[in-house]
């Protein structure tokens, strides 16, 4: 993380991201297990780095929109690099099957702790 000047907690929020567009701050919170005034400052960080924007969803403006901005997404696609296939030591395949794994799990927590 250290090579794209992200803390573990905003790399994962970039993740999250770019998996879905258009989250709300409190959706994006339950996926990542982070209370709002955890998770807002980690935001205002990506905004001011140019990676994330934040507006007022136009049908209900209590809820705020969270999405990727296209600097966002190539910092999530540099993340994805050969230098991190070859850190973990996994071949591609591998490295797909483990991700997959843990965002699986990862949603079954979530889903958990809704009921």
């Amino acid at each position: 993380m250290d090579g794209l000047g992200l803390t573990y907690t905003q790399y994962i929020t970039v993740v999250a991201l770019y998996e879905e567009a258009n989250q709300t701050v409190s959706g994006l919170g339950e996926k990542l297990f982070l209370e709002s005034n955890t998770l807002t400052p980690i935001l205002k960080k990506l905004e001011s780095a140019g990676y994330v924007s934040r507006e007022r969803d136009s049908a209900d403006e209590r809820h705020v929109l969270v999405n990727l901005t296209k600097e966002g997404r190539a910092l999530r696609e540099r993340a994805y690099s050969a230098e991190l296939f070859e850190a973990s030591g996994l071949s591609l395949a591998e490295f797909g099957a483990t991700r997959d794994a843990v965002l699986k799990v990862r949603n079954n927590f979530a889903k958990a702790q809704r009921k």
